[in-house]
């Protein structure tokens, strides 16, 4: 009957620790482990254009002999641009460049967010609901993108023009609500801003980025409640004595 017990509390602590190792990468919409597609497979050929070649020349020149693996975040982002997204075949060119290992280049393409490893919209748009911008309203915008383009988070259209992709933090919580657009930020967001610029998206117009309630940056709205007049001269406020 000991036995019995013990295997029965061996299964359950297995059980939870299985469910905690694995909670996040369920709910996430990047792709961890690479399985074969017609789409992004070793047999398709990567190459730089003759362009990015000459970039990629500068970027390693900037590293120093026995270093130039540093150099790998830049090279991978500049394939990722070249290519829309980051296929295996990009990432076995980076790693041939650097004279590295496939392994090192996948533990890096796979732990930062900032790389797409599957076919990408043209308009990678990127909600940030971390709790600034929730408290803000980030939800309603989400939604807004959600019905506008009629996919769901994690899904391209159609037509490979938006992908929407739901993220944490992008540094710009004073001026939340706000959404990233491929390099682009749009803040201070109401439902209505966010169809206009997915309506400039769509017709493939420069939709201005920046704060969409009149404020230049980040500033506050409205008057300044300090530093509002001239600097005192030297010596202000000091006792006579001194």
């Amino acid at each position: 009957m000991l036995a019995n017990c013990a295997t029965k509390t061996l299964q359950y602590v297995r059980g939870s620790v299985r469910a905690i190792a694995t909670s996040a990468m369920q709910r996430s919409d990047n792709l961890f482990v690479h399985r074969d597609t017609p789409e992004d497979n070793p047999d398709i050929p990567f190459e730089f254009t003759p362009e990015n070649k000459k970039r990629v020349e500068a970027i390693l020149s900037i590293y120093p002999e026995g270093h130039k693996r540093g150099a790998m975040i830049p090279l991978l982002d500049l394939a990722q641009r070249q290519y829309g997204w980051l296929p295996i075949s990009a990432m076995h060119k980076v790693a041939e460049i650097l004279d590295l290992p496939n392994m090192r280049v996948y533990e890096v393409a796979t732990f930062y967010t900032m790389f797409m490893r599957k076919p990408t919209g043209k308009y990678h748009v990127q909600v940030c609901t971390t709790t600034p911008c929730w408290l803000r309203g980030s939800d309603e915008i989400l939604e807004t993108c959600k019905k506008t383009l009629n996919i769901g988070v994690g899904e391209t259209t159609k037509d490979m023009k938006f992908t929407i992709s739901e993220v944490e933090c992008l540094g710009a919580c004073v001026n939340a609500p706000m959404v990233a657009i491929n390099d682009d930020y749009y803040e201070d967001l109401t439902a209505k801003d966010m169809q206009a610029i997915l309506a400039d998206c769509k017709a493939d117009r420069v939709s201005p980025p920046g704060p969409r309630n009149g404020r230049f940056a980040s500033e506050p709205k409205g008057e300044p409640t300090s530093l509002s007049e001239e600097p005192k001269g030297p010596g202000f406020g000091i006792q006579p004595g001194l």
